[in-house]
């Protein structure tokens, strides 16, 4: 049997949903969240989401794109999927080798991938070259177990806000997530400094729940926050969460996690799920004590062309 590797189409969406929730659980993805990213796609990113066919089947996917937004040039990013029960098969390998062809074609000379921190994938990724960088770790908290979600006093001067509350306005919540954003860990050097695009990939993402994203506000102005995406049924993520840096070290993020987390749970929500570098301690001390556990961990890799 063969493998054929083409550009995603829309019908094709419901197939590349089942491959991504069966090879990262903890990912929020939707069908509508797959066609607003194609079509929302910056034109300096080139890029492409590929599905691979194997017997008329979508068994497999990646996302493929430039990293236009990062100040070093020729570095792309990719992320093979393979649906759990299709695996040994050629198909990971169709998929990557067409990805590295487009990156290559439009100029990428570094590519980054997540690999699941398994055996098999990570040889998969280091034989066909790719070196290990850092760890992330994926949390879940049951919440219908009875989470510790008590709700937490702030100090004095600062109130909770929700993202909806600057739905005519959200400039102030793009300039929060710009500071967090610069002191994240990463591979990349990454600077928000595009409002237009933000508001395009990020404010306007359907899976970001306005009214579940917890804002904590001092003097009118944004001091910490944590962005809810969620699947519109029974999955929550929290998708970003930081503090700016002259209100840390006050238990704000903890709180907006915890008001954001208690009206998932009332919303109906039962699984919450996390993302968090293994070296960004206070965030998973953070996490930890809210009753999160590590569910799954994801191995960042990188390739250089020579």
């Amino acid at each position: 049997m063969t493998v054929i590797v083409r550009d995603f189409r829309r019908e094709d969406a419901a197939a590349v949903v089942r491959v991504r929730r069966a090879s990262v659980q903890a990912a929020i993805t939707t069908e509508e969240a797959l066609h607003f990213t194609v079509r929302s796609a910056h034109p300096a990113s080139k890029y492409r989401m590929l599905v691979a066919d194997y017997d008329g089947e979508v068994v497999g996917t990646s996302h493929v794109a430039l990293a236009y937004d990062s100040d070093e040039a020729g570095v792309a990013r990719l992320n093979p999927h393979v649906h759990p029960d299709h695996t040994g098969r050629g198909v990971g390998s169709a998929l990557l080798r067409a990805a590295e062809e487009h990156l290559t074609a439009v100029g990428a000379t570094t590519f980054l991938t997540w690999v699941n921190n398994v055996p098999a994938s990570l040889a998969f990724a280091e034989r066909r070259g790719y070196s290990p960088l850092r760890t992330a770790h994926f949390q879940r908290l049951d919440l219908t177990a009875g989470a510790q979600l008590e709700p937490l006093d702030l100090p004095a001067g600062y109130t909770l806000a929700t993202a909806a509350d600057f739905a005519d306005d959200p400039r102030s919540v793009f300039e929060a997530d710009a500071e967090a954003t610069s002191d994240e860990p990463g591979d990349i050097s990454t600077d928000l400094d595009d409002y237009e695009d933000w508001l395009n990939h990020t404010w306007r993402h359907p899976c970001l729940d306005h009214e579940l994203s917890t804002l904590v506000v001092a003097d009118g102005r944004i001091a910490a926050f944590t962005a809810a995406h969620t699947d519109g049924a029974t999955t929550y993520l929290s998708a970003m969460t930081g503090t700016l840096r002259d209100h840390r070290g006050r238990g704000l993020a903890r709180a907006a996690k915890v008001d954001s987390l208690r009206r998932a749970r009332a919303a109906g929500y039962t699984d919450a799920f996390t993302n968090n570098d293994a070296g960004n301690e206070p965030m998973l001390a953070v996490n930890a004590r809210l009753g999160y556990e590590i569910c799954a961990s994801e191995v960042r890799h990188v390739r250089k062309l020579d």
